[in-house]
Parts: structure tokens; C-alpha cells; sequence
């Protein structure tokens, strides 16, 4: 039985595994610790009955007025743990928090053009390509912004795809 709990300093000790696909990005461990002190309501882990770290979410809440959104930083499931949906309820919690706890207008990421999986896990969940960023990781590969509208966004306008793609230093948040 997976339990989805709060990310805590503890995990940081014990959540490598889920870190080593090449896919996922990782950070300092003052990255982590600021996502935890700052945002702990966006910052889960789904772990088994022997407190193992199957699976985390980390994210955040920025902008200002209708471009006010939940931001997911970082999803991974440890790979022996995938094709357990374990991603889907993260990111159902992450987008339930945006959505009732802070009245977020949607939910974005980033993702990287050549992540088909990845991908397609996000379109069913609802996400659509937002706009493209030319060589957003590590200024060599393109990431897709995708974004899911929620329930302040009646009217879907925050998902209306731009035409044309953008660099980094053109992004309103980071």
C-alpha cells in the first residue's frame, strides 16, 4: 500500500533512487529544503509500507492576477515503481492544491521536447503544449511549457497555445 505524505527533511536522505533516470532533473540539497520551507503544501512524497521514496512532486505557486498558477518543478517515480499511476496522483494533488487551497488559474511544466513518455502521460492528464522554449535545458534541448487549466480559468484562456516559440530569457517566471 502506497502512502502520499508530505515531503520531509528526512527523504532527502533516502529519495537517490528515484533521482537516477536520466530524465529527471536534480537539484543542490538547498534547492530541495527551499521548496520545503516555502511551499510544503506543493512538496509530496508517495513511499510503501517500509517508508521507502517510490515516487516525489515538488512545485511551487508565482505569478500575480490571471497569470497566478501552480508550477510543477519536478515529478519522478522511481523506476521499478512506474506504471502504478503514481505520477497521476501526485500530480491530481498538486493540481487540487493550485486549484482549491490557492485559486491558482492553472498548473504548468516543463518537459523536454524529446520526452515522448513524459509526454503523453501529461496530455491525458489534460495538459496541452502552452508554447515551445528553444534550448531551455542546458541550452541544448527544447522544453515545452504544458499547461492544465483549472476551475478560475472559465473561460481556458491561460491554455490558448502561442504561435511562436520563445528563448529563456523571455520567460516571466523561473
Amino acid at each position: 500500500m502506497t502512502t502520499i505524505r508530505r515531503f520531509c527533511c528526512d527523504d532527502l536522505l533516502r529519495f537517490a533512487s528515484v533521482n537516477l533516470d536520466h530524465l529527471t532533473e536534480t537539484f543542490n540539497m538547498s534547492f530541495y529544503m527551499t521548496y520545503m520551507a516555502r511551499w510544503p503544501d506543493y512538496f509530496h512524497a508517495a513511499v510503501n509500507p517500509g517508508d521507502r521514496v517510490m515516487g516525489y512532486i515538488m512545485g511551487k505557486v508565482e505569478g500575480q492576477g490571471e497569470s497566478w498558477h501552480g508550477h510543477v518543478t519536478a515529478v519522478s517515480v522511481a523506476s521499478e515503481f512506474r506504471r502504478q499511476k503514481l505520477a497521476k496522483t501526485l500530480m491530481n494533488l498538486l493540481e487540487e492544491i493550485s486549484d482549491k487551497m490557492d485559486k491558482a488559474y492553472f498548473v504548468d511544466l516543463f518537459v523536454r521536447a524529446s520526452n515522448m513518455p513524459a509526454i503523453r502521460m501529461y496530455e491525458k492528464l489534460g495538459y496541452v503544449v502552452y508554447r515551445r522554449v528553444l534550448r531551455y535545458y542546458s541550452g541544448e534541448e527544447d522544453g515545452l511549457d504544458m499547461r492544465k487549466a483549472l476551475s478560475q480559468d472559465v473561460d481556458k484562456k491561460s491554455i490558448i497555445p502561442l504561435k511562436r516559440p520563445i528563448t529563456p530569457d523571455e520567460l516571466e517566471y523561473d
